[in-house]
């Protein structure tokens, strides 16, 4: 039996409405235009079951990964067809990759504008 279906996924941030155009360049998904103008919270229009919101965040610290100073708790994973492609392509948008890179052939890792450790995977 299913006791609750997962709606959104938010991140922390210094600029919600900066990381939330960043990540609709990455997904394709809009940036849900807000009812209430508030700024510090901004979600994108996702097209499956779960949304990408981002909620500001005074004093933000951005993750330290691999580290643990301040771990990362969370990440986001994306599946691309072609771990160069999708690289390239974040080198467009000025995507830093990060790095420590555990398994580069199955996976890359980069950082989003807000520090955010997030991955591109291989699709199978």
């Amino acid at each position: 039996m299913t006791l609750a279906r997962l709606r959104v996924a938010a991140l922390d941030c210094p600029d919600p409405v900066a990381l939330a155009d960043f990540y609709s360049a990455i997904t394709g998904w809009p940036v849900r235009p807000s009812s209430s103008e508030d700024p510090d919270w901004i979600e994108l229009v996702a097209d499956g079951g779960v949304t990408l919101a981002f909620q500001r965040v005074d004093d933000y610290a951005p993750p330290d990964w691999p580290g643990q100073r301040a771990p990362q708790q969370a990440h986001l994973d994306f599946a691309v067809r072609s771990l160069a492609e999708g690289e390239n392509a974040l080198a467009a948008l000025g995507v830093r990759r990060h790095p420590v890179q555990p398994e580069p052939a199955e996976f890359l890792v980069f950082l989003d504008p807000a520090g955010h450790p997030f991955c591109l995977v291989r699709e199978d």
